[in-house]
């Protein structure tokens, strides 16, 4: 793991480059974990309702035209958060650049070019016959091996590394899981790509609704673009004929008889170019512990304008998607720098991070993880919030906001999980829904969010979410929708949760293993 700076190294740049350092009063700090407990309420209060409100209705306005990655509106939020530290008292912790609260980077933009499957004598166009979802492989034309993944059919997982997975998807309701489940195959067996076949209409109504966005740039960090995810592909059932050596009318979903063709070459071209972008960092150092870190991260970007969106309203303002989380990092952060005043500074340093292109594939966090500020072996723990202060499907049935889904708090740590507990017990008594915390939820959003990049890194994390609602990923997701009061509850519960993290005797063990 590639390390930008040691610890010792960035403490000793921050003296010498005259950063931003935290302002703190004559008093020497508390150390005494049992004082340090008593004094969290004062300052988890000082997060309102208010000043959420204030801070999403600026970030989440029609202004910062759905803060894409590397557009204005993303460079605006930027400037924003970053402010925000700085006038809180926050320190800017990067040394590599000319604004020591953005770690900057390039993305990689790429856009498809010339594409096709060849079967045989037959030739698939792409964006016409298939359509690629995410990275490829296939930049220049290669050969691949398909196998077909019968349904419920044992599979032979050593037999398919290098691979194309085959899979046909016939039911619509059940694409999602189906699609999840081969996706995960293929990745535990190292398969070089998947290809759902999906039955006619559905293949027509899929291209109708992605094709048009496909033909748009996508991003991908440099080097990254080949090997950072199974290429996946979405095919006619003409497509999957040809490539199960069969006919349309004859695919089915449990069938054994195919025999795949010999023949198959692919290619789907990128045009690509640099593209800038930051993640957004404040650091408040921490007493008797300060080798020792706390991350939170939310992610600050969003989807930006679509001119295709159906309706009137082509900004995608992501008010709770992510913006309730990033004006929540800044509350947090805001709350720990006064304690900290106030000579009630954490005993282990915080790190307070907003990432940008997390709707891009979780980029800006996987960056930070292979280009950590502060070692990633000195990484306590990372809480991160990505959407809060709405109510999901289910809870809206009974107009019912207090709760908080909490994902990823035992897989790495019994002893973050409890904490998370205790601090709801004690201060906010929110309902804490575990569903989607389950190993076998479809929706996989474990693996949907920042966090993640540091739970593969062995980094015990904690996920706040509130579920998906009709304005997810619509231009109707905006800041007047959103419960601050519920907002404000969650955004506390993570302060408390993070405050004990920060001020304990011991450092949280890491005692499982479920990455």
């Amino acid at each position: 793991m590639k390390h930008l700076h040691t610890y010792g190294f960035v403490l000793a740049a921050l003296l010498t480059t005259g950063c931003a350092s935290t302002n703190t009063s004559s008093k020497s700090p508390v150390t005494d974990a049992g004082k340090l407990r008593e004094a969290a309420t004062t300052y988890g209060q000082t997060i309102t309702a208010a000043d959420l409100s204030k801070h999403l209705t600026i970030i989440a306005s029609d202004e910062y035209e759905g803060r894409n990655t590397g557009e204005k509106g993303q460079k605006m939020a930027a400037d924003y958060i970053s402010r925000e530290f700085r006038e809180d008292g926050l320190v800017g912790p990067v040394q590599n650049g000319t604004n020591p609260y953005y770690q900057t980077f390039d993305l990689e933009k790429g856009q498809w070019g010339e594409g096709h499957i060849v079967v045989g004598n037959q030739k698939f166009l792409m964006m016409q016959d298939f359509f690629p979802m995410g990275s490829s492989i296939y930049t220049t034309e290669q050969g691949a091996t398909p196998v077909f993944i019968a349904d419920n059919a044992p599979v032979d997982t050593a037999s398919l590394k290098g691979k194309m997975l085959v899979g046909m998807v016939t039911n619509m309701m059940e694409a999602e899981k189906k699609m999840n489940d081969l996706g995960q195959l293929a990745r535990k067996a190292e398969a070089a790509s998947v290809m759902y076949v999906l039955a006619p209409d559905a293949f027509t109504m899929m291209n109708q609704r992605f094709a048009g966005r496909l033909r748009q740039a996508s991003l991908s960090l440099p080097g990254k673009t080949n090997n950072r995810r199974t290429t996946t592909f979405i095919a006619s059932p003409m497509v999957g004929a040809a490539i199960l050596g069969t006919t349309p009318d004859k695919l089915g979903a449990t069938a054994t008889t195919y025999k795949p063709a010999a023949d198959v070459k692919i290619l789907t071209k990128r045009n690509t170019s640099p593209l800038p972008t930051e993640n957004v960092l404040g650091f408040i150092e921490g007493s008797d512990k300060k080798d020792e870190v706390i991350v939170i991260t939310a992610h600050y970007d969003h989807v930006g304008i679509e001119e295709d969106a159906e309706g009137e309203d082509k900004i995608f303002n992501g008010a709770n998607d992510d913006g309730s989380g990033t004006v929540a990092v800044i509350e947090l952060a805001e709350a720990f720098a006064q304690a900290k005043k106030a000579g009630h500074g954490p005993r282990r340093s915080i790190l307070f991070m907003t990432v940008t292109a997390e709707e891009k594939g979780l980029l800006g966090s996987e960056y930070y993880a292979e280009n950590p500020i502060f070692p990633l072996e000195n990484t306590v723990a990372n809480i991160n919030i990505d959407m809060i202060g709405r109510m999901d499907f289910d809870y809206e049935k009974n107009n019912d906001s207090n709760y908080i889904y909490v994902i990823g708090a035992d897989k790495l740590s019994s002893e973050l999980h409890a904490i998370n507990e205790e601090a709801n017990q004690k201060h906010v008594n929110l309902k804490l829904d575990y569903k989607y915390n389950d190993e076998n939820d479809p929706n996989r959003f474990y693996y949907r969010s920042d966090h993640y990049n540091f739970a593969k890194n062995g980094i015990p994390i904690i996920f706040y979410f509130n579920g998906v609602h009709a304005d997810y990923h619509r231009p109707g997701d905006e800041a007047d929708k959103i419960l601050y009061d519920s907002a404000e509850k969650v955004a506390r519960l993570a302060f408390y949760t993070a405050w004990e993290l920060a001020n304990r005797d011991n450092r949280i063990v890491v005692d499982s293993n479920k990455k």
